[in-house]
């Protein structure tokens, strides 16, 4: 396959599209070698009223290992993050076929309370939201919510979180400020801090760089790769060159298929799939 395409733009000039460099930290394993399944996607549809938008997925994301999930805009990535702790929840009309599994209970378990389980899931959204409070309070709030108030611990979770999140050196003398006064970066990096101060297993990123410049986005990515020797990772994003630098393996959707899922350095250098090959090298998408 060639590294460097052709591509037309839309006032008929040439531009040259080149294939993204995986990087030397990720797609390290091969396929037989990754680490044993945290979370088992089986045969799994769902639907939005009577328009299904998820077909037939089985995927087996490893344990401790950053798993990107590319594809053009609306090809379902979003929707299957957000399903993974059942964020779609209350939405009219929803239902789903198949199953998820994350150490082989279902997360549709009737014995199983949506709270337990969105313990075990810390969510990153693509939009830094920190709450109203001072940096502080954004990192203590679930636990408040548990009703654990002892300083002591509470100020261990601040300092152990945000030193986690990269974050630490930079706020350490003014935890009692906005966590609005932060930098773009910053607050994304605070909101890391947050989902992981209850100490989850999986950590979900949905798209947490799109909105940062390049020097965060860098941060962002090295937060990643020292994250995942605690946390299952799961990115959504549309930056082929970040999902190659930061993951193990990689899934391409497209149009609610899941079209192929191997490690990242075979989906970006020897895909199966005629259109994974076409997409990661920019013909299409």
């Amino acid at each position: 396959m060639n590294a460097v395409l052709e591509s037309d733009t839309k006032n008929g000039s040439s531009t040259r599209q080149r294939r993204p460099e995986v990087s030397s930290r990720s797609g390290s394993e091969s396929a037989e070698a990754v680490n044993a399944s945290h979370i088992s996607i089986q045969n799994y549809g769902f639907f939005y009223g009577p328009t299904q938008v998820l077909f037939d997925l089985n995927m087996d994301i490893p344990e401790r290992r950053v798993t990107a999930m590319i594809g053009p805009s609306g090809c379902g990535k979003s929707t299957l993050l957000r399903n993974i702790n059942r964020m779609n929840d209350l939405i009219p009309g929803i239902r789903h076929s198949g199953d998820i599994l994350i150490e082989g209970m279902s997360i549709y378990d009737p014995y199983l309370e949506v709270i337990s389980l969105r313990k075990r899931i810390g969510m990153v959204f693509q939009k830094s939201n920190p709450f109203p409070k001072s940096i502080y309070e954004n990192i203590v709030y679930s636990l408040r919510v548990a009703g654990r108030n002892k300083k002591s611990e509470l100020d261990e979770t601040v300092e152990s979180s945000l030193k986690a999140a990269a974050l630490w050196d930079e706020v350490k003398d003014r935890l009692h400020e906005s966590a609005f006064s932060l930098s773009g970066g910053q607050m994304q990096r605070l909101c890391i801090a947050r989902a992981i101060a209850n100490r989850p297993e999986i950590l979900l990123m949905d798209e947490p760089c799109s909105a940062l410049d390049p020097i965060a986005t860098g941060k962002i990515e090295d937060l990643i790769e020292e994250l995942k020797k605690e946390y299952t990772i799961i990115i959504v994003t549309h930056n082929m060159q970040q999902a190659a630098r930061v993951s193990d393996r990689t899934a391409f959707l497209y149009m609610g298929k899941l079209i192929e899922y191997a490690d990242t350095e075979t989906i970006f250098m020897n895909p199966r799939e005629q259109q994974t090959e076409a997409y990661v090298s920019g013909k299409f998408g």
